[in-house]
């Protein structure tokens, strides 16, 4: 991936301050990690929803703007399974389907104990500049 298709990734500071990192990029595909601390936590003592969706929603925007066409989200959804074991997060996003103007992605949630804690699906619109 070229440098300048990067950089949309790098910019999100949001991101950063999360402590997201970006594993692998390629066009329509993803890996993001997270380094799981006590600041992930909600008040049962368990990774916090939100942390998840973030993680996946990262993902989902590396692997749709990995083209170099800006995509924004327009509809996303999640489904939690188990909660994580372990001190690490993996997503990995895949497109699905790409239109001129739509693209669909699936993310799954792995902890670092290889298992399915959660599976995100994603809707980008592809932002034409022409």
């Amino acid at each position: 991936m070229e440098k300048e298709k990067i950089k949309i990734i790098e910019n999100d500071r949001f991101a950063k301050f999360v402590g997201l990192q970006v594993e692998k990029v390629e066009q329509g595909y993803a890996e993001v990690k997270l380094e799981l601390s006590e600041d992930h936590l909600n008040g049962v003592g368990i990774v916090q929803g939100g942390v998840i969706f973030t993680l996946a929603d990262y993902a989902f925007a590396a692997a749709s703007n990995a083209s170099g066409m800006v995509t924004v989200g327009i509809n996303a959804n999640i489904s939690y399974f188990k909660p994580p074991k372990g001190k690490w997060l993996i997503a990995k996003a895949q497109e699905i389907s790409a239109t001129k103007s739509i693209c669909n992605c699936t993310v799954d949630i792995f902890d670092d104990t290889d298992r399915l804690v959660a599976r995100f699906n994603g809707t980008g619109f592809i932002k034409r500049t022409e």
